[in-house]
């Protein structure tokens, strides 16, 4: 089904929330030119401006941003009626917009979504990423419907539920001291360069909370580099830069085709987590939200795949408070 919505209106709103032409038709797949003529179409037709063009800077009129107010509750009439125009004819059509902190977006959603649109070929999916703090942020300001998180939201606002279990595991390169250890105590970390994801990820959270709680000082810890992605803190401790923590869902497939890095048992550690649905308190999802949610927890596979992670068991477990 075509978007029942004027498309002035979608190039209105994009160029909107981003306070720029350019990046506006970089997220509508448009040239820059096309963006603006759309813009000086729709102040003509309602003769009104709706931008303030001052210097490089653009910003919101008092006009525009009375329309933007309404057309995002235009938006989503439309939406509504496109679902339920599609669901008389049994198919479910209309657009989901979700995020994913990293973690999640590169290993765990990817074959969830292609299995989602081949069951609804006519829903059209977006994804953001982000850290915890920013997929949070994101669901707070009703940006995306459903937010997937590696740790707490911490916000009064956000409502959340367990999907799918994690581990996090200590890696180390192939060449390092420890590759060969059995395992080392948890004090030993602080004696090494270790490599930390930034601030607001839900991975230092749950590192940084188990750490402390078996006695390791933050303080003491020989933090060397911040990284903003796992892909980027596993390059590293291949390079050599130092150690540090990754989902076992990030390394699964690297431990079957490569010998690149180890993962070190650490004694008495072991830090398990839950991967979190969050969406915005208050009424459950609903319409494709709901629908999306509801095939999440319906994968009685991922529990089987989860399983099938190969885990070695310490003698201890660390999970974070809810």
């Amino acid at each position: 089904m075509a978007s029942l919505e004027n498309f002035r209106l979608i190039v209105f709103r994009a160029v909107a929330g981003q306070l720029s032409f350019r990046k506006a038709a970089e997220e509508l797949y448009l040239t820059q030119p096309a963006v603006s003529l759309q813009i000086k179409a729709l102040e003509e037709d309602i003769g009104v401006q709706l931008f303030d063009r001052t210097g490089t800077r653009i910003a919101l009129t008092e006009a525009g941003k009375v329309l933007l107010r309404y057309s995002q509750q235009a938006s989503a009439l439309f939406a509504q009626a496109e679902e339920k125009i599609a669901a008389l004819s049994g198919d479910r059509a209309g657009e989901l917009a979700l995020g994913a902190s990293t973690t999640i977006a590169q290993y765990v959603l990817p074959r969830l979504l292609g299995e989602f649109t081949c069951e609804h070929p006519r829903v059209h999916l977006t994804l953001i990423s982000g850290n915890t703090e920013q997929i949070v942020s994101a669901v707070e300001r009703q940006k995306i419907a459903l937010g997937f998180i590696e740790g707490p939201a911490h916000s009064r606002d956000v409502k959340t539920e367990p999907f799918l279990d994690d581990d996090l595991v200590l890696i180390v390169s192939a060449a390092h001291e420890w590759a060969e250890q059995k395992s080392i105590s948890c004090s030993e970390i602080a004696t090494v360069p270790l490599l930390m994801r930034e601030r607001g990820s839900g991975t230092r959270q749950v590192v940084e909370m188990a750490l402390e709680r078996h006695g390791v000082k933050l303080n003491s810890l020989r933090i060397v580099m911040e990284l903003d992605s796992t892909e980027a803190i596993k390059s590293a401790v291949e390079a050599g830069l130092g150690i540090g923590f990754v989902s076992r869902w990030a390394i699964a497939k690297d431990l079957r085709l490569d010998n690149s890095f180890r993962i070190v048992e650490v004694e008495k550690l072991r830090i398990k987590r839950e991967f979190l649905l969050a969406y915005a308190a208050g009424p459950n999802p609903q319409g494709l939200a709901e629908d999306f949610r509801r095939f999440l927890f319906s994968r009685a596979g991922m529990k089987r795949l989860s399983a099938g992670l190969k885990r070695q068991q310490p003698a201890a477990t660390d999970k974070p408070r809810k």
